[in-house]
């Protein structure tokens, strides 16, 4: 009973497994030591399946809680010289496909995907790559053009749109 009141305030994955280690060595089986756990920890215990695999980790030595390196290909291949092409890419066409931008690399269509959404913080927007978030200067920016734009329409509402002069859908100039 001294250990499954011990065992009460067990919330992460690795002190559980400490607890199924200590159950363990002192010789209790696998359904005693799942029981113990669904007993002090209700809903959060681990499953049974979890408990057994634990156990048979036990059984080969292995005590150690935390995840092992494992061998083989890495979750993903993504490197800062491919994020850095992507980026480019986007940058001389914001129109561009995440199709071709995958075809022009030699890449997977989802991982450019990954890379544009969760990487480089951009999503397709009206067609346009386009960042989720403005960052500081391109606020400053934007509210200052904001502002020059309202004062040259308050001097003149009537000749404003006469005036415009757009040279791209990022720059919008107003001529004297």
């Amino acid at each position: 009973m001294e250990a499954c009141q011990a065992t009460r305030a067990i919330s992460t994955t690795s002190r559980r497994e400490l607890s199924s280690s200590f159950f363990f060595l002192q010789g209790k089986a696998q359904k005693e030591i799942n029981a113990i756990l669904i007993e002090t920890l209700g809903e959060h215990a681990p499953s049974y399946a979890k408990v057994k695999n634990w156990v048979a980790q036990f059984k080969r030595g292995d005590f150690s809680t935390c995840v092992a390196h494992r061998p083989g290909r890495p979750k993903t291949v993504t490197t800062p010289e491919i994020n850095d092409q992507i980026h480019e890419l986007i940058l001389e066409d914001c129109r561009i496909s995440a199709k071709s931008i995958a075809e022009q690399l030699d890449i997977s269509r989802e991982r450019v995907g990954s890379i544009i959404h969760d990487d480089l913080d951009m999503r397709k927007l009206s067609a346009k790559w386009v960042p989720k978030c403005l960052n500081a200067d391109k606020k400053c920016q934007s509210c200052q053009s904001s502002e020059q734009h309202l004062r040259f329409f308050r001097c003149d509402p009537n000749d404003f749109l006469s005036r415009l002069v757009t040279m791209d859908e990022r720059n919008l100039i107003i001529s004297q």
